[in-house]
């Protein structure tokens, strides 16, 4: 008599599938559906990254940073430093800020002196040539007169800044001696931010 030794194993497994597939169709009948694969669950639950409207939403966003910019700007108009962009609240661009409009620069008025110069240079052109010549003398000492003054400023800044805020108030690229000479070189009334005293003379602390 021979044994066969995978016959009860077979049918195990017959009957495990065959109660595995009752089961489904037990399922399906109750929801009235097939029951979703597992895979086709996922993709159902994931939603498309692209937005449907892109042009609409590119232009939300422009509205967005328009009103952001526009109150940023009025903040820096007004002297409201908790409104201003983030860069213009770190504590060395306020003290560079309050440095620069304590002190009296000679590039102050630059583009107000440098517009004077060429208009009377170019008027004399014609009348006084000798005259005109003296005129661009005087503006290029002018600008000479400025970049050592500006260096010479930014060299004591340079030295406050570290002591009172370490290394990384000016290690970025030299970031902030162009924000300190920028605005050494703007019309005191002009510039943005608005200083926070009247006139010079009032040096930060």
């Amino acid at each position: 008599m021979k044994w066969n030794l995978f016959s009860k194993k077979t049918s195990d497994d017959e009957s495990l599938d065959q109660k595995a597939l009752d089961d489904d169709l037990h399922a399906s009948d109750k929801k009235g559906r097939p029951t979703p694969k597992r895979r086709d669950s996922e993709n159902a639950r994931l939603h498309p990254l692209a937005p449907k409207d892109r042009k609409a939403q590119r232009k939300a966003a422009t509205q967005r940073r328009r009103e952001r910019e526009n109150a940023e700007y009025d903040a820096m108009r007004t002297g409201d430093l908790r409104h201003m962009p983030k860069a213009e609240q770190l504590p060395w661009r306020i003290y560079i800020r309050d440095y620069i409009d304590a002190r009296f620069n000679l590039g102050e008025y630059f583009m107000i002196v440098i517009v004077v110069l060429l208009l009377a240079a170019f008027a004399t052109t014609y009348f006084a040539p000798q005259l005109s010549l003296v005129i661009l003398i005087l503006m290029y000492v002018y600008f000479f007169a400025i970049i050592v003054d500006s260096f010479l400023m930014w060299r004591k800044l340079k030295k406050k800044l570290i002591e009172k805020f370490g290394e990384r108030s000016v290690a970025k690229g030299m970031r902030s001696g162009y924000y300190a000479w920028s605005r050494a070189l703007q019309v005191r009334s002009w510039r943005l931010p608005k200083p926070r005293t009247k006139k010079h003379g009032e040096w930060p602390k």
